[in-house]
């Protein structure tokens, strides 16, 4: 409701927008505040940020009910740190606190004493010097200053006679004598220690002042969990208005419903158009979709596409369609990507298999699920299996029955949506230019009856001749069983074929009959027949060590 206000009202939101550019992260100031780590900026960034507020609030007044309403009544003015603030602290202050230069003119007495001290201390001692030579008629009377006395009146002897008995001699020379007064010493030390004493005191001040704003901090947090939320509600509805996102709609059948959505961050990053599409699920004979289609197509951004959408809706945000109608789901559970865990010993399929055990043991009815390709990191009829099994244990509303979109390269994983009654069977549209193909990227039902990977992999640039071979295995593999069919493929290498050499391990070699005679003529006739030039150093050692056990081996007869 809050974000749908701000649509209709975009004119006070965009100014709400400019108020909240110059506020700071108030939370993380108090946080440094509350552990005395804040420096004279922060105070400064706290009282920019607090003097937004009240504008803030002025116009959130026209609300008179729902969540905006809320935020004005969470939102505080702050009249008396702002006037704290104003009063004690410098416009543009240094960041070190115990250098001076923090505190303002007129908010501490003794500071401004202090900085009189420092910068008119001179004229101070001129006025002394002035009013002391008038009242006791000793016409050469001077202030003067040496490291070792410091500021004294120095008196000839031909006027020590009249030196008034508050003068305390400090030193006696041959032709004159040094005095100190009361006042003069009290100069002295305001002079001299000004500075040190001046930054002390600003310092304390400082703190004073760190301490008095920090005892308000749940009411500072207060404000500033109430503009986080205001900052929110308004970014929501300018990207929605901006991009036309609209309003979803809520149920609670278990239906997920999408007319043309759209992916939020793919959209933003294409130059052409977003091809949009539909989706939908529900607790019934859509539980499942099985998507297929080639590489590249479009499978993974349509299914991140959905769960972002679910996402934005239960935050509160308009969403990328054209509408919307969905149910809550408690969690939204992907398992998307390949990776693997060398730090644990993990192959990228174990790595897979967990997330998806994961997913089966924490999953309801009521979770949205992304499979991305379960199984490929095995053996095809291993993966296969362990996809087919996974549709089964979810599909089963015994056991799960959560709605789940599943990608997949296993076309004969099609077949369940005859066999399962809440499966059903999506393609990404392709179209075939020759040995070319062109992406639609349009969701349609129905199962693909191949994945197009040459295809893809002649777009990514593989040479031509691995492409053509690659062309005529799979024509061979396609319509028959792979594992009898990759047997009777003849491998195509450089240099003619060779015959396979038999390899023998340690066992097969100890395992040979010592009922089995081998004769020398044996043993030579086959090193004859052994076409050397078309074996691998590997194969000439195993060889070689085959006919020299089966020598050894062989049995006498005695």
């Amino acid at each position: 409701d809050a974000v749908q206000e701000l649509c209709e009202n975009s004119v006070d939101r965009d100014e709400m927008r400019e108020y909240m550019g110059p506020i700071y992260d108030l939370e993380r100031l108090m946080t440094r505040i509350s552990y005395l780590s804040a420096n004279p900026r922060d105070l400064i960034a706290m009282r920019n940020s607090l003097r937004m507020l009240g504008p803030i609030r002025q116009t959130l007044a026209m609300w008179e009910q729902g969540d905006l309403r809320d935020i004005h009544e969470d939102l505080d003015e702050f009249k008396d740190l702002l006037d704290l603030l104003d009063r004690s602290i410098e416009e543009e202050p240094p960041i070190t606190v115990r250098e001076g230069g923090i505190i303002k003119t007129g908010f501490d007495e003794n500071i401004d004493h202090l900085r009189e001290a420092r910068t008119k201390g001179k004229q101070w001692l001129m006025d002394l010097e002035a009013e002391d030579r008038e009242r006791t008629g000793i016409k050469n009377l001077r202030i003067k200053y040496n490291k070792v006395f410091g500021y004294y009146f120095e008196v000839t002897n031909s006027f020590k006679d009249l030196v008034p008995e508050d003068y305390m001699r400090k030193q006696t020379l041959v032709g004159s004598e040094r005095y100190t007064t009361v006042r003069l010493k009290e100069l002295e030390d305001t002079i001299l220690n000004a500075e040190d004493k001046l930054n002390t005191l600003e310092y304390d001040r400082f703190c004073e002042v760190r301490d008095r704003i920090g005892a308000q901090i749940e009411r500072i947090q207060k404000a500033a969990r109430a503009i986080a939320l205001l900052d929110v509600y308004c970014s929501l509805s300018l990207v929605a208005e901006r991009y036309r996102y609209v309003r979803p709609r809520l149920n609670e059948k278990g239906v997920i419903k999408i007319k043309d959505g759209r992916h939020p961050v793919v959209e933003r990053m294409l130059s052409g158009d977003f091809i949009s599409n539909d989706t939908l699920l529900d607790n019934k004979k859509n539980c499942i979709a099985v998507i297929t289609g080639p590489n590249m197509a479009g499978k993974s951004t349509y299914m991140r596409q959905v769960a972002l959408i679910c996402l934005m809706s239960q935050i509160g945000s308009f969403v990328p369609a054209a509408s919307a109608d969905l149910c809550v789901v408690d969690r939204i559970f992907t398992r998307v990507g390949a990776s693997d865990d060398l730090g644990s010993g993990q192959s990228t399929f174990m790595v897979e298999m967990n997330e998806v055990a994961n997913i089966l043991r924490n999953a309801t009815s009521r979770s949205l699920l992304i499979l991305d390709e379960i199984g490929r990191g095995t053996s095809t009829f291993d993966g296969l299996s362990i996809a087919w099994a996974v549709i089964e244990h979810i599909s089963n509303r015994k056991f799960l029955g959560a709605k789940t979109l599943f990608a997949t390269h296993y076309h004969e994983l099609t077949e369940l949506e005859g066999k399962i009654s809440n499966v059903t069977n999506y393609c990404v549209a392709v179209k075939e230019k020759g040995e070319d193909i062109v992406f639609l990227r349009k969701i349609v039902r129905g199962g693909a009856d191949k994945s197009y990977g040459i295809q893809v992999a002649r777009l990514a640039g593989l040479p031509e001749m691995v492409i053509d071979r690659a062309m005529e295995l799979v024509n061979q593999l396609s319509d028959n069983d792979i594992t009898e069919k990759i047997a009777g493929i003849e491998a195509k290498a450089s240099g003619g074929s060779r015959k396979k050499v038999p390899h023998y391990d340690e066992v097969d070699l100890a395992q040979i009959s010592l009922f089995e005679t081998t004769k020398d003529e044996d043993v030579i006739k086959e090193l004859e027949s052994v076409d050397i030039s078309n074996m691998t150093p590997l194969d000439a050692l195993n060889t070689l060590y085959r006919l020299q056990s089966m020598l050894k081996n062989r049995w006498t007869g005695e």
